[in-house]
């Protein structure tokens, strides 16, 4: 076998360029006439609704799917990584090895060499192939592949005492990030990467940010996570009604430079120079941000080089999540919790918890376990009485929440989504009242007399939303309330939030939605209850809130 080495030059630009692509199933187009141009030191957002096809891109450029029509071509020597989404594949490879084997042309060297050595007819033909291997691999820095490997399983948290075990004998959990060392591993040219971040803590996704911020060659990356894509994106790539384009800047210099567009539009008396004026001020702000970003050089680079002309409103629709209709104003006695505790399957989820709810209090509520905020909510909602401690809601509190499971509310359901709705709406109940409320939720037409039984996540949490509005509530309550949305949907729930006047406890993943909602963040831990009048930028990057979190889970 002969192996021809190339390694990695950050001088050489690369490119991907894809010409005239169209993909089509059936009658249903998901690409029509894609032309785009990717290049090297470029990060690519890929944003869209859900089902607009990002995943399936990234399968057609890693030739999983081929295109119904058009090419997709590659400067020559490039070599592509991609973060697999099969956790299954590499059960019966210890760990280390599965993140060598993301170096395809590493792992052949390194396999061939082994099984020459291993030959007990070691001929002088076997020597010359063994001797040629072992200067490719020498070129190839493999004498210290595994340390290398070893150092990302532990930038990823994979401590070193999972390090040679079969990947089967890991969790879920662990396994996500192993793979995504493999991805990483070895500085592939092209990195193609679906939801990276699933299932990762705070500090594994700053320091996938980090790593990425300081990437040199192409990535292309789909996500939900506003907090990253702008982290770590140079770019955008905006899917929609089966077209696709290229914007330069983050996810939100793409949103706010669209919604200025947008506006712009339809406010006809402005002059021309007004709105040039407009838009050259709004390029100068985020410029001046992205100078102090982790991607400032590339990200300044290409701002500096935005032609005003390539923004454009979106053609995007987003949900109308508008809470502030309270029915009745909250009194200053809100919600008082005294010494609660969680015990479950034997298991300390927290104990005691002593807490004062105050007026204007929008909390974010941590804790390592998510059994524990669930168990948190399901109590306070009264869903669940099997605890220990007392809490008491003041006499004006108006409560509605969304759990984290909301399939209780669908189940056995065979009602369109006007009579499913209908069924919480206290005042009015007619038709067209109802229709007004899903039309808000992007439900038009016939959608509305879809089954509420069949709806997909996404549409049940927007079902969700449409009851939480109708409840007239002055408290409200969500827990993992981004799961299944897409980006337009986390954006109106975010803007929604923020604007709330009344009292919100929420638990979210969403970085950029805990930070711009939350103005207190309380953890709730086996020991006790962490209580903090801060921003969550603030509680995560704190020393004494570290130190604290350290000693109140060591009593667990």
């Amino acid at each position: 076998m002969s192996l021809k080495i190339r390694t990695f030059a950050p001088y050489f630009n690369f490119m991907i360029t894809v010409s005239n692509l169209s993909l089509r199933y059936g009658k249903r187009t998901l690409f029509e006439d894609v032309n785009l141009k990717f290049t090297q030191g470029n990060c690519y957002g890929i944003i869209g609704a859900n089902g607009a096809g990002k995943s399936t891109f990234l399968k057609i450029l890693s030739k999983e799917i081929d295109p119904s029509t058009g090419s997709v071509a590659f400067t020559p020597g490039e070599r592509m990584a991609v973060l697999t989404q099969d956790h299954y594949a590499f059960d019966e490879f210890p760990v280390i090895e599965t993140v060598l084997m993301g170096h395809k042309e590493l792992y052949s060297v390194m396999k061939e060499k082994d099984t020459l050595y291993a030959k007990e007819d070691f001929t002088e033909q076997d020597g010359e192939r063994a001797g040629e291997l072992e200067n490719i691999f020498a070129e190839m820095d493999g004498w210290n592949a595994e340390n290398n490997a070893a150092t990302m399983l532990s930038n990823l948290g994979i401590k070193e005492e999972f390090h040679y075990k079969l990947l089967k004998d890991l969790d879920g959990n662990q396994k996500v990030r192993v793979l995504l060392a493999q991805a990483l591993f070895g500085k592939p040219d092209i990195l193609l990467l679906d939801e990276p971040t699933n299932d990762l803590d705070i500090q594994t996704i700053a320091w996938l940010e980090d790593f990425l911020a300081s990437y040199e060659g192409i990535i292309l990356v789909v996500s939900h996570d506003r907090h990253f894509l702008d982290t770590v994106c140079t770019h955008v790539v905006d899917i929609d009604f089966s077209k696709m384009n290229i914007y330069t800047g983050n996810y939100s210099f793409w949103y706010e430079s669209s919604q200025l567009a947008l506006k712009q539009r339809s406010d006809q008396n402005k002059k021309t120079e007004e709105r040039v004026k407009e838009l050259q001020e709004f390029i100068r702000r985020f410029s001046a941000n992205a100078s102090k970003s982790k991607q400032a050089t590339s990200r300044k680079k290409a701002l500096d080089k935005i032609n005003i002309d390539e923004i454009k409103p979106s053609n995007r629709k987003y949900p109308a999540i508008l809470f502030n209709n309270p029915g009745r104003d909250a009194g200053d006695q809100i919600l008082q919790i005294e010494n609660l505790r969680k015990e479950l399957n034997g298991e300390l989820l927290f104990s005691g918890i002593n807490l004062m709810v105050n007026k204007g209090d929008k909390i974010a509520v941590l804790s390592e376990n998510s059994l524990a905020t669930t168990a948190f909510y399901d109590i306070l909602s009264g869903r669940d009485t099997d605890y220990k401690g007392s809490y008491k809601w003041g006499v004006t509190i108006n409560i509605a929440d969304i759990p984290n499971d909301n399939s209780a509310y669908f189940k056995g359901k065979d009602t369109n989504l006007v009579d499913w709705l209908r069924e919480y709406s206290e005042g009015d109940k007619d038709e067209q009242f109802i229709r007004g409320f899903l039309g808000r939720m992007l439900f038009s037409g016939e959608e509305v007399l879809k089954q509420s039984s069949v709806l997909s996540g996404g549409e049940k949490m927007r079902c969700m939303f449409s009851r939480m509005m109708l409840q007239q509530a002055n408290l409200l309550m969500f827990d993992e309330p981004t799961n299944h949305l897409d980006l337009e949907s986390i954006t109106a729930l975010n803007n929604g939030m923020k604007d709330f006047k009344g009292v919100i406890l929420f638990t979210s993943r969403d970085h950029e939605l805990t930070e711009t909602v939350a103005n207190r963040i309380i953890e709730l831990t086996p020991g006790g209850i962490i209580d903090k009048l801060m921003t969550y930028d603030e509680y995560i990057n704190s020393d004494v809130v570290k130190q604290q979190r350290e000693d109140l889970y060591s009593l667990a």
